[in-house]
């Protein structure tokens, strides 16, 4: 990340701005390329198309502009000619531009008229071609475009254009006289005219064919038959845009070769309400796409002054409590900032709660001491208690009033812990320390803030029945997407399968009317997706 900003710095230095047009691939978020997802990344602006799977626009900064230019069912939310003005508009402001489209931005997507306006206005631009739709979605569906015993090359067209030039094509395929594979893009509306058309043009009429609706996408459905019977097995079959025809006796191979739609999770699009992490992603291998729409977004607080105070007194604390991984992040933002380093925490006790609080803490050099292995008010105040009576520094317990007070022979005072939190923190875990006479001082490290962008795509997921299963982490995740959501989509939640990590968030979600269908044994990330997959198997 550091030579990624560096990288932006020179760029900027150079010229005024710069777009980077990028092919998002067919659908699934892992077909973009290592540079596409960079551009994203760096860039100021994103500008994307309805096509685009949401999940790229996770790994965007977190100040970048979003504008959907996107076309859906005929409708254009932008022109092209609106498209091609705020590319020349943002970049002229100086801003790095990521205008991400499906596919490749070269087969058929206007790429290159996009281009030649930046190239027109004296606008620095770059090409990142993409996984196109032409190769990918064949593949998905078992159907390779070229086989060396099948098909020795394969034509892409057009299928929603003038039938005059389609017709020259037909006339091409049927001259060149070898064993071809044709695949028609946008070929639905045409579908009978194109296949009656190939038919009179001399192609046999049992020739192998399939239609490929939403390849590579939980939706993906394919259906095969004859080129004469084709048109009438998809209106069957109710195929509708986006779909795409493959014809040729490569489609005999789909019998043996079909893989993505035998994944155990495929069908399944799953919700992720909080931040993407490494855990989920065992949920993408096994054939399930991820809708990441985190609920909740992290600030640093207005102001500084409880946590200032707390790190300038750091040396009186005993224990140090990181219960997220972004408390880490905004807590050693703020330390490193007023001046201190990690030799200032010698002889401090860590605890972390969660592998991935774990892993973040060991990004400053930090070993946590203590690592609870559920996250919950009582077991985590309960393991916290025997760390601290099996503590070696721990000489005595004074008990008064039936409350108990922890104090350390060489300090000759109490324990003292930092419990660095949000302003939504688990107020339980300090309240059942209090009780065991622990003073805890809680300095708010970082606040939360409901973000709303790309709203709108859930909202028509969950109206379109397009996801399955909804995960909460926290009751304050499931509370704001239900404050995003229009009433309408709120009673849509109702028809998905509901994942609770623990029993707090389940408690909440069933006070609101809601079942909770997925409650895994340990409160954590690891556990909540093998109990996903475990609910998906016996379904």
């Amino acid at each position: 990340m550091r030579y990624l900003k560096k990288f932006i710095k020179m760029e900027r230095k150079v010229n005024r701005g710069k777009v980077y047009l990028v092919g998002a691939g067919p659908g699934d978020a892992g077909l973009i390329t290592l540079k596409g997802l960079r551009a994203i990344q760096m860039a100021d602006c994103i500008i994307y198309d309805f096509h685009i799977n949401p999940r790229l626009l996770t790994y965007a900064k977190e100040n970048a502009d979003f504008v959907y230019a996107g076309k859906r069912g005929g409708y254009h939310e932008m022109t092209q000619e609106e498209i091609n003005a705020i590319l020349v508009q943002k970049a002229k402001e100086g801003k790095i531009v990521c205008r991400l489209k499906g596919g490749d931005p070269f087969v058929f997507g206007r790429g290159g008229e996009e281009v030649e306006i930046l190239y027109e206005e004296g606008i620095e631009f770059e090409i990142i071609p993409g996984i196109s739709s032409v190769i990918a979605v064949p593949a998905y569906a078992g159907i390779p475009v070229t086989h060396r015993k099948v098909a020795s090359a394969f034509t892409v067209i057009t299928g929603n254009e003038d039938l005059s030039k389609q017709e020259k094509i037909f006339t091409h395929i049927k001259a060149s006289n070898q064993p071809e594979t044709m695949i028609f893009l946008m070929c639905v509306k045409n579908l009978d005219i194109i296949t009656n058309k190939l038919i009179q043009e001399g192609l046999r009429p049992e020739t192998p064919s399939a239609i490929i609706r939403w390849g590579t996408r939980p939706e993906q459905k394919v259906v095969t038959g004859t080129i004469s019977e084709i048109a009438y097995l998809a209106k069957e079959n109710k195929i509708s845009s986006p779909a795409i025809l493959v014809i040729g006796d490569v489609v005999k191979l789909r019998e043996k070769l079909c893989w993505y739609e035998k994944k155990p999770l495929h069908g399944h699009r799953i919700l992720i309400t909080r931040q993407l992490t490494e855990e989920y992603l065992i949920l993408e291998d096994m054939g399930a796409e991820l809708f990441v729409f985190p609920t909740i977004a992290f600030l640093p607080p207005e102001d500084f002054t409880e946590l200032d105070r707390a790190i300038e007194k750091i040396n009186d604390y005993s224990f140090i409590v990181f219960p997220s991984p972004r408390a880490v992040k905004f807590f050693f933002d703020r330390f490193l900032t007023l001046g201190k380093d990690m030799r200032d925490l010698k002889g401090i006790i860590i605890c972390a709660i969660g592998m991935e609080t774990k892993r973040s803490l060991r990004n400053y050099g930090i070993n946590a001491d203590i690592i609870p292995e559920e996250y919950n008010s009582e077991t985590l105040a309960k393991k916290f208690k025997e760390e601290i009576l099996n503590f070696p520094k721990i000489k005595g317990v004074i008990q008064s009033n039936d409350k108990p007070t922890y104090y350390l022979s060489d300090k000759g005072e109490s324990i003292k812990v930092l419990y660095p939190c949000s302003d939504i923190a688990l107020k339980g875990f300090i309240e059942e320390l209090n009780k065991f006479g622990i003073k805890i001082d809680t300095p708010l490290t970082y606040r939360t803030v409901k973000p709303t962008e790309h709203g709108k795509r859930l909202i028509r997921f969950l109206r379109e029945g397009k996801i399955t299963v909804a995960t909460f982490t926290s009751p304050s995740s499931f509370h704001n997407l239900l404050d995003i959501l229009k009433s309408e989509s709120k009673d849509m939640l109702r028809e998905v399968a509901i994942c609770a990590i623990g029993k707090t968030t389940a408690k909440a979600i069933k006070e609101a009317g809601y079942n909770v269908d997925i409650i895994p044994e340990k409160s954590t990330i690891k556990d909540m997706v093998e109990a996903i997959i475990k609910w998906a198997q016996q379904k």
